[in-house]
């Protein structure tokens, strides 16, 4: 028996403990009271307040506002948004109060504005960007959602440059400054415009910085010009020049080209302050003078065409592609040729404005007479030292 007692006694001391879990369970209801009262002051204060989704029926969803009642949300207010469902917290002010048999009717777009409202004004004094969404496309510009709130976009400031008609559509999601906010009377103006400026500035940047003298790009013609071209890369305008769009006929050559062409250039400079590229596409080309040094060494020997006669010196054609310039000083013996003569000069210099050779006939008929005079001395017989005496001897008795 007294084993048996031994147990019933632990029983006792462990009795209290169910005791002490009541009195918790009583301190937490009485705070959960006072929670619910605070949450029904907040309301009925219309205050922002964060409620607990009890149940979702067609067109209500009904939440817990303390008091052991139930508050009502429309459904349609959460259209713009994933619809909730028991469990989740949202945000709600006050509507209408409720009575017996009608519940008290909350809004949570109100709620959301009022948030956005002051998250606004937060972004609007610190200039930082919003991120939105396209909720309609109204005569001169566009409605977006600002996290609930309604703001206005003109079209002048959707699209760099400014928009004559809309390109954006619905449900887009942007990104944009707010650039007037009016709390007095609840209207906010944004501007995607001021974001896409600031993209493109640190776009060019980077661009400038990545691009170098000497690269080989791809552009578009923008414009033609008689001055040459304007050429279009990433965004940056740049300019060939009259004078390095070719080598030969640049004037000839701009008549090709027309805008929206693709065309490819070489980066000549680069001027990142003025965001300016010089472009070349000649140097894409071989240079016409190192052609013509390859094929023709100085003073070697030519055969030319006179194609025209004039004052100050004759074109000739060495052949079917390459012309050539004799100037009147360096006519031969017989002075000016005719048109279709056929004359030997040599090549003293390149001319690398017109490309043309530089001949001189003059050069070419001495270097004929130095060969027939190394020629006639190699052939003639040398003398002795006494018949060169004996030759002044004579000389001197003639005297």
């Amino acid at each position: 028996m007294e084993i048996n007692e031994t147990p019933h006694i632990e029983e006792q001391d462990e009795a209290p403990k169910p005791a002490a879990e009541g009195t918790a369970d009583e301190m937490s209801m009485a705070d959960l009271l006072k929670a619910e009262a605070a949450v029904s002051e907040k309301i009925y204060s219309r205050d922002v307040v964060t409620v607990k989704v009890v149940q979702v029926t067609p067109e209500l969803v009904l939440v817990d506002i303390g008091e052991k009642k139930e508050g009502a949300i429309p459904l349609a207010e959460f259209q713009d948004e994933k619809p909730p469902v028991a469990g989740d917290e949202v945000q709600a002010v006050l509507e209408k109060k409720g009575g017996e048999g009608r519940y008290t009717i909350l809004s949570h777009r109100r709620a959301r504005e009022r948030a956005a409202w002051a998250a606004a004004k937060q972004l609007f004094a610190a200039k930082e960007r919003v991120k939105g969404r396209v909720t309609e496309i109204v005569k001169g510009g566009y409605i977006v959602d600002i996290s609930g709130m309604r703001g206005f976009m003109p079209l002048s400031l959707s699209e760099l440059g400014g928009a004559h008609r809309h390109y954006l559509p619905l449900n887009a999601k942007i990104k944009f400054y707010i650039t007037d906010l009016n709390e007095k009377d609840r209207k906010v103006v944004v501007s995607r415009r001021q974001v896409l400026e600031e993209d493109e500035t640190q776009r060019r940047g980077e661009v400038l910085t990545e691009v170098a003298p000497g690269r080989v790009v791809r552009g578009v013609v923008s414009k033609v010009t008689e001055e040459g071209l304007l050429v279009r890369f990433q965004g940056i305008e740049g300019q060939v020049k009259l004078e390095d769009l070719a080598w030969r006929d640049a004037a000839e050559a701009l008549k090709s080209y027309k805008r929206g062409q693709r065309v490819k250039c070489k980066v000549l400079a680069v001027d990142k302050e003025k965001e300016r590229i010089a472009f070349g596409m000649k140097q894409l080309m071989p240079n016409p003078v190192d052609m013509l040094k390859r094929k023709f060494a100085r003073f070697a020997r030519v055969k030319a065409k006179v194609v025209s006669v004039a004052a100050e010196g004759a074109v000739v054609k060495i052949g079917e592609h390459t012309e050539g310039w004799v100037s009147a000083e360096d006519y031969g013996a017989e002075g000016a040729p005719k048109e279709g003569q056929e004359l030997n000069g040599v090549v003293v210099a390149i001319n690398h404005d017109n490309f043309r050779l530089v001949l001189s006939v003059r050069k070419a008929e001495e270097q004929e007479d130095r060969k027939r005079m190394a020629q006639y001395l190699k052939g003639s017989p040398s003398l002795t030292l006494g018949q060169i005496l004996m030759e002044n001897s004579e000389d001197e008795g003639e005297l």
